[in-house]
């Protein structure tokens, strides 16, 4: 197979990893692609929510439903399902089929079958790996799946595979901290919605995965948010008020929902506690934050005018993660200072 292939496959994989990138938690987003002895990309999977099926899991059960042409299991989230169906009918289909997977497949077996024991049971000819499994109990995925006589090729795109996995290495031991705004094309970031219906969507969807939401005192008094995860019928995390003013109107929604916990505090300590932190604000919040945020989430919308702040006078240059253009363009970045 020629390297480009590899590579190819694997940018797929990595796109479609991006896409639920912290929506795994506390798992790390992975994503895989099938690819066919002729080199075209048969199928690309993602692990979409902790306890589903792993991206391995869903490019090899899209794989089979196209090469076999049987729709039994197209539609199933069932790790379980998947794993015995497909080792019961696969018929020696996956023997000239290649996978490329941005992360070592799991050895081990926990709410989930482990992913590396399928791979060789299926007879995959060849794996190409981006990044190794830091995890010692899952580590080890390429020997199991070596066994069956498969090449495993590690260190595809292992640069953007590292990336990819820098906030499930920093939740092992210390929070992870990501910054959030929304602004348009003009840079304003006030007064009235900003992003799109399906941006809003996805904000709530790691809202709802979040431990902790910080926000500004400012901001509560006069937008008086919720900070819930409605749209996705989600949690509600606590929410850390960064004030040296106590004095707000307890009445509205974001100080009365069952199982919240709400700090006001004119420091950050609260932060340790926790492990995903989304830190929402403006110019204010920006500056006194910088020191804490990991990465950086910004949802640009395709509007000019409507408002009047921007995000401030704050210099900073930032590497682009990732890049997504839909009917927004969300950014994953980071400081680039970090990269010194």
């Amino acid at each position: 197979m020629k390297p480009t292939t590899a590579t190819h496959a694997m940018t797929l994989a990595l796109n479609a990893a991006w896409d639920y990138q912290l929506l795994t938690f506390p798992n790390p987003a992975v994503g895989a692609a099938c690819i066919s002895e002729n080199g075209s990309i048969v199928s690309v999977g993602a692990h979409k929510i902790a306890g589903g099926p792993h991206a391995e899991v869903y490019a090899l059960r899209d794989a089979y439903t196209l090469l076999s042409g049987d729709v039994s299991i197209a539609d199933s989230d069932d790790s379980h399902y998947i794993h015995d169906y497909l080792r019961t009918h696969h018929n020696g289909l996956f023997h000239t089929v290649s996978m490329a997977v941005t992360l070592e497949p799991c050895s081990h077996s926990g709410k989930t079958p482990s992913c590396a024991l399928l791979i060789r049971d299926l007879g995959i000819k060849s794996l190409f790996i981006s990044c190794k499994d830091p995890n010692p109990a899952a580590a080890g995925g390429a020997e199991i799946v070596s066994v069956s006589g498969a090449e495993c090729v590690f260190g595809i795109m292992e640069t953007e595979g590292k990336k990819l996995l820098e906030p499930f290495l920093k939740w092992q031991t210390n929070p992870f901290v990501f910054f959030k705004w929304a602004q348009r094309l003009d840079g304003t970031i006030d007064n009235g919605t900003i992003s799109s219906a399906a941006s809003r969507t996805h904000m709530h969807a790691l809202r709802d995965k979040c431990d902790l939401i910080v926000i500004g005192g400012n901001t509560v008094r006069q937008d008086k948010p919720t900070l819930d995860a409605r749209l996705v019928n989600g949690n509600a995390p606590d929410v850390l008020i960064y004030s040296r003013d106590e004095d707000f109107d307890r009445t509205i929604p974001l100080f009365n929902i069952p199982n919240r916990q709400v700090f006001i505090a004119s420091d950050f300590e609260q932060i340790h506690n926790y492990r995903l932190v989304m830190i929402e604000g403006g110019a204010g919040m920006l500056e006194a934050s910088s020191n804490l945020c990991d990465w950086y989430l910004g949802y640009i919308a395709p509007k000019i005018g409507g408002g009047t702040q921007t995000l401030g006078t704050v210099t900073e240059d930032f590497e682009v993660l990732h890049a997504k253009i839909t009917d927004n363009i969300i950014l994953w970045m980071k400081k680039q200072q970090e990269l010194l």
